[in-house]
């Protein structure tokens, strides 16, 4: 569900932009004030995880479309919601920047539908309160699916609101809602078991560290390394393998787009903001679309299209450009960078407070 450029306006980018920038601000001075030190390097690797996991588009039966994990719900369990939203954005914004992975115009929505909804809507208002204090499995399973799927089911309204907003009349709002929330449904779904599962997972072997949360005080120390390592190996098998096997179907935003328009997609802006923006991501991506560039038939520059994506705006590009060997190089160098920028953040913040030097 990552919005290339093509749906929208330079003034709701923009303003997303603004939004989201406001966000990570405000989630940056409380992270540094709140966050336990002990779970900097367990943020790294579920940033690496989520980014190998965001590579892996399953099919959705009987529609032509496929999905992929948003991540954030998880996140907000394991980590709070404050640290989810900030290791999201390191996520989306490393995607956009390194591997053409959504728009850099639609960056500050995609940071928005896929961090904010599930981290401070679905996370505090459904899962906090359906699975209580965290002592039932079962509640915090139920909790974990139900919440996931609302937080999905948000970002897709909000992908619709921002378009409409946006005012891409190839997009008329009723058709478009009637296609992306039932496809983002059944999208909704499979995150939703998956982050029961992981829960559920983690609430059997290590408690303790879902509890920490709701009693920072507590000593999770043992139990985080254990984690953090089990994580690590789930972000290099997902990265360097598993997204081997991804399928190629357009995503759910991609295929209700091609259902309206017929399968032409949307014309991509090639000049002022959503020019430039192309160009610089163009220039930015040494891994554009997880895959190697292609060389030019003159000129010495890239043959790649800036702003789509595998998850872009309804070209019907899905992930047909890939191989395997840049795929499973793209895993694993999107994961060590990510996993490397929200560690780095993570000592800075708690730095920057305390005062004291890295862990």
């Amino acid at each position: 569900m990552h919005m290339a450029d093509a749906l929208l306006s330079p003034a709701v980018g923009g303003v997303m932009w603004a939004v989201s920038a406001g966000t990570i601000a405000h989630c940056s001075k409380k992270v540094s004030e709140e966050l336990d030190e002990r779970k900097i390097p367990l943020m790294g690797v579920l940033g690496a995880f989520i980014f190998a996991a965001q590579m892996i588009n399953f099919t959705i039966p009987a529609t032509g479309s496929s999905g992929h994990l948003g991540g954030g719900l998880l996140l907000a369990v394991l980590l709070g919601p404050h640290a989810a939203f900030l290791v999201i954005a390191s996520v989306l914004i490393i995607q956009a920047l390194f591997f053409a992975d959504g728009g850099l115009l639609a960056l500050g929505c995609n940071i928005f539908n896929l961090g904010f909804f599930p981290a401070f809507i679905a996370y505090p208002l459904l899962y906090r309160r359906i699975a209580g204090d965290g002592a039932d499995r079962r509640r915090m399973t139920a909790a974990a699916l139900c919440a996931a799927v609302a937080g999905l089911l948000l970002g897709a309204c909000g992908v619709l609101l921002e378009t409409i907003c946006s005012g891409v009349s190839a997009l008329p709002f009723v058709p478009f809602m009637a296609l992306m929330l039932p496809i983002h449904l059944a999208i909704g779904l499979v995150e939703g078991m998956v982050t029961a599962a992981v829960v559920s997972l983690v609430a059997t072997a290590r408690p303790e560290l879902l509890r920490a949360n709701l009693s920072p005080t507590s000593d999770t120390r043992r139990y985080l390394r254990t984690v953090t390592f089990t994580f690590l190996a789930f972000a290099l098998l997902s990265g360097g393998f598993f997204s081997l096997w991804a399928s190629e179907r357009p995503d759910g935003l991609e295929w209700s787009i091609a259902r309206i328009t017929g399968g032409e997609g949307l014309k991509k802006g090639g000049e002022g903001i959503q020019g430039a923006a192309a160009a610089l991501q163009e220039k930015l991506a040494f891994l554009p679309e997880y895959t190697f560039r292609k060389p030019a038939a003159s000129g010495g520059k890239s043959l790649h299209v800036s702003g789509a994506g595998c998850n872009g705006a309804g070209q019907g590009e899905g992930k047909g450009g890939r191989n395997s060997a840049a795929t499973g190089v793209a895993g694993i160098v999107g994961g060590a960078i990510t996993m490397a920028v929200v560690f780095l953040a993570g000592i800075l913040l708690k730095k920057r407070t305390s005062g004291q030097g890295p862990l």
